[in-house]
């Protein structure tokens, strides 16, 4: 196993981590410029953020030596999408991100991963994610994390509707280039 897919592994083990956290850390908490940080949060932050960075290593360090594989291919988005909805739905248990809004990315997520699936069984094409889906990725990571730390919930506020806009808009440019898949079929 390569480094990019030990990286890859690696990020979807912290997933339960990431969970336990928020669910069992403790309610440890202090006062910061009249605000209540709650150190689990924090904590589960530092570990959604070490696990969003391996996104990125994994991927550089694959393309740029040559390292992509099948596992790779597959794992990857997979362990992405495991991250980013798990957090979504925790964001949700703790009240810091409003129900209807996860339910519109993951209904997203689950669609888009269809397409790609249908594509590369139809087409035998593996649809590469384009600018809109990564901005729509960064924004989701940085929302997670700055909503879980009780400072900067506005931030991740603002961060979790522009993820929202660029999921639609994401969303809406992956079917509409992809459209041709289904002629014939409906």
């Amino acid at each position: 196993m390569n480094l990019p897919n030990k990286l890859t592994v690696f990020r979807i083990f912290l997933i339960p981590v990431f969970v336990l956290i928020v669910m069992f850390g403790g309610d440890a908490s202090v006062q910061v410029a009249g605000s209540t940080v709650y150190w689990r949060l924090v904590i589960a932050a530092v570990v959604f953020a070490i696990a969003s960075a391996t996104d990125w290593f994994d991927g550089h360090i694959a393309r740029s030596r040559n390292m992509v594989t099948n596992f790779g291919k597959f794992a990857d988005p997979l362990a992405d999408k495991m991250l980013t909805m798990t957090a979504f739905i925790m964001l949700v248990e703790l009240k810091l991100a409003p129900a209807w809004v996860v339910v519109i990315i993951v209904c997203r997520e689950l669609a888009v991963t269809g397409l790609r699936l249908i594509l590369a069984e139809n087409k035998g094409q593996v649809m590469a994610a384009a600018m809109p889906g990564k901005i729509k990725t960064t924004c989701q990571m940085l929302s997670v994390i700055f909503l879980l730390i009780g400072d900067f919930y506005h931030i991740g506020t603002i961060l979790l509707y522009l993820a929202l806009i660029f999921t639609i808009y994401s969303g809406w440019d992956y079917f509409h280039s992809s459209w041709g898949v289904f002629k014939g079929s409906m």
